[in-house]
């Protein structure tokens, strides 16, 4: 299956292929510990319930492991424990979204969730730039911020957050 039909698929499922306005960007909603993110669609490979991974030894802790993705080897991160939020068991809600990286090399990476919420297209005058924190926070994977409905969504740079560095 072409990267391209995947692409497809996840903006079936959510029903907004052919409603996106000119100059408007989409994002893929998600919810992490009761907070709400965003990454561009057009990243996203797929979307999956949560399965059981491989562990690889000496990984960091937010690094689950490995899945096998129709024959490509996956590397899957909990990005709540990346982010430093207390674990939680999965549940039937939790989903794994694969994502597309560009790096040194393109590479695909999972991230593990507690639940998807939507596709939605964002003007991006609507997007705001993060706040700066100074040097003691890093933000750098922060691409802007926004307001969808009565929530604020931090919209990830996936290249910077899921870098070999970042995730290794």
């Amino acid at each position: 299956m072409t990267e391209m039909t995947l692409n497809n698929e996840i903006l079936d499922m959510f029903d907004v292929m052919g409603s996106v306005e000119e100059g408007m960007q989409q994002f893929l909603t998600f919810e992490l510990h009761s907070e709400h993110y965003g990454v561009e669609i057009l990243r996203v490979q797929e979307i999956k319930g949560w399965d059981h991974v491989t562990p690889i030894p000496n990984t960091p802790p937010h690094v689950c492991g490995v899945l096998n993705l129709r024959g490509a080897i996956v590397p899957i991160v909990d990005l709540r424990l990346f982010f430093d939020m207390p674990f939680q068991p999965y549940t039937k809600t939790t989903v794994v979204v694969v994502l597309r990286v560009e790096d040194v090399t393109p590479r695909t990476v999972g991230i593990v969730v507690d639940a998807v919420s939507d596709a939605h297209n964002v003007h991006p005058d609507d997007i705001r730039e993060t706040p700066d924190f100074g040097a003691v926070v890093s933000t750098a994977f922060i691409s802007g911020i926004t307001r969808i409905d009565d929530n604020m969504v931090m919209l990830l740079d996936v290249d910077t957050l899921l870098s070999s560095e970042q995730i290794g």
